[in-house]
């Protein structure tokens, strides 16, 4: 055999190698497994039962938007402050864990579309009829939790009445006995807990005190994005985000 058979060999040996080993521009439908990171403590987004399996929003559609996407999940858990590091040395394809998309996280990872509107809500008694905003707050008893966004916002509101505590169930409770007109939570932990049965007698109010968006994390310049994005986009058209957020929240999702 000639020198330049032998090279011309080799040369088309290491190309197939090389293109082996490359990150693919497109998931290959049906054939891709993408390693998603998630923290399985963050209630109702992701659970682990008491025999290992993940559960809970997130993961309901992450697997909803993997099988109109045509691809397959390996979930990896991982604490949260180690999700970015994760994705920027791309240990992983993906996270989701509720994870706020802001500018700071942009600068170093990228994001999906919005998928859930989330922050602080006004829970009030089931038969409360004037408290529908923010605005309605003015000259009502208010309780808030110590130390938390809610505490800080409580003091802009007019002739307020405001009681501090030091956990969720304690003004919970003071709410359910009259004590309080309406108290600020955090929208989904009250909305799930209402849901199971732990918060009886109470409601949310629909409009939000503060918002923020989750995303679903990639590392910069994903190939994967734009399917994520699409099956995104194919949940909220053909009503499986809605029937996912009802089974999760027993609500009407927020627009987005």
């Amino acid at each position: 055999m000639k020198w330049h058979q032998i090279v011309l060999g080799l040369s088309c040996l290491l190309l197939i190698i090389a293109c082996n080993n490359s990150y693919p521009t497109t998931p290959t439908s049906g054939t891709k497994s993408l390693k998603v990171a998630t923290d399985p403590t963050f209630i109702p987004f992701e659970i682990q039962t008491a025999n290992g399996k993940l559960e809970g929003f997130d993961i309901d559609l992450i697997n909803a938007i993997a099988s109109v996407a045509g691809f397959t999940v390996q979930f990896e858990s991982l604490p949260f402050d180690g999700m970015i590091s994760s994705l920027q040395a791309k240990r992983v394809d993906a996270a989701i864990s509720g994870i706020t998309i802001t500018t700071e996280r942009l600068k170093t990872i990228s994001f999906s579309r919005p998928y859930l509107k989330a922050g602080l809500a006004i829970a009030v008694r089931e038969d409360t009829q004037d408290i529908k905003d923010f605005n309605s707050l003015q000259g009502k008893k208010i309780a808030v939790q110590i130390g938390t966004p809610g505490a800080n916002i409580a003091k802009t509101i007019l002739n307020a009445k405001i009681s501090t505590f030091n956990t969720g169930p304690e003004f919970f409770q003071d709410l359910l006995n009259g004590n309080v007109d309406a108290v600020f939570c955090d929208a989904f932990a009250t909305l799930y807990a209402i849901k199971i049965g732990n918060l009886k007698g109470i409601k949310v109010v629909s409009n939000l005190l503060t918002e923020e968006y989750y995303g679903i994390a990639t590392p910069k310049d994903s190939p994967y994005l734009d399917v994520i994005n699409k099956g995104i986009a194919t949940l909220f058209s053909d009503g499986t985000y809605k029937r996912i957020y009802q089974k999760w929240f027993n609500a009407v999702p927020p627009e987005l």
